[in-house]
């Protein structure tokens, strides 16, 4: 494929029709994918691993606890990642893509708080503990609820992308902490469970489930994700006429 052909197509589904059409012809095998990858990973490692030699069965969780953890983090950093197109470039996609992202980070950040409290009180013996780990993430959870909240307080459209694009932008700050918390300071919480350049620790009897159970995680969070943004955008093109047509308020000529 020319680069010229490459140029187009990106321009194509860079506009809000354009990556509607996209989105649609992708989703159902998307959803098809993430069910099966959600499915086996999920099964496999809440119903057939080996229990943990220390643990026991409380580790399972991890199954959960560690997807969910991981798209905390990575959706927090794709939404500066739009904040900072919107900013530069003024790519009306960006901004969508920011404002579906939020409540569905918020979301999984909560669920890796939660999961975290139920794998911590047999663990720890505690729910809750003002760990460097756990108030980081809680701190990131709070920077969600402020995107929300600043996109909701704000009347107009154009202002209330600036301001969360400049407030996705100063939270990304707290990523890194939590991601060398436990380098950076003496905490409970145990290190990475995977790195990309250390050799996994874990049996392959987890590790393999685990690495099923991250993928389908990842994808129906962009299912989901797409599912929102497609809804933004027919609410902010419902006067063009290609949304009127596609929801047959059209009038014919």
């Amino acid at each position: 494929m020319s680069s010229t052909l490459i140029k187009k197509w990106f321009h194509s589904i860079a506009s809000p029709r354009g990556f509607y059409q996209f989105s649609g012809r992708l989703m159902p095998w998307l959803a098809a994918i993430t069910g099966l990858l959600m499915v086996t990973g999920l099964v496999w490692g809440l119903l057939f691993t080996p229990p943990d030699y220390l643990q026991g069965n409380s580790y399972r969780i991890i199954f959960i606890h560690v997807p969910v953890a991981f798209l905390a983090s990575a959706a927090y950093v794709m939404m500066a990642a739009a904040g900072a197109v919107t900013l530069i470039w003024r790519i009306k996609l960006a901004d969508v893509l920011l404002k579906a992202a939020a409540p569905v980070g918020a979301s999984f950040c909560f669920l890796a708080l939660v999961t975290g409290a139920i794998w911590g009180k047999p663990t720890w013996g505690t729910w809750w503990i003002w760990d460097a780990r756990l108030t980081s993430v809680l701190i990131l959870l709070f920077l969600y609820f402020g995107v929300i909240a600043l996109r909701g307080a704000i009347a107009s459209e154009h202002s209330a992308s600036k301001a969360c694009a400049v407030l996705t932008l100063v939270g990304v700050v707290n990523i890194p902490i939590i991601k060398f918390s436990v380098q950076w300071w003496n905490t409970l919480h145990q290190g990475a469970t995977l790195t990309l350049t250390e050799k996994p620790s874990m049996a392959p009897e987890m590790l393999y489930p685990l690495l099923i159970s991250i993928a389908g995680f990842y994808l129906f969070f962009l299912l989901v994700l797409l599912l929102r943004m497609r809804t933004e955008i027919l609410n902010r093109e419902r006067r063009t006429q290609w949304v009127q047509t596609l929801t047959g308020n059209g009038l014919e000529k």
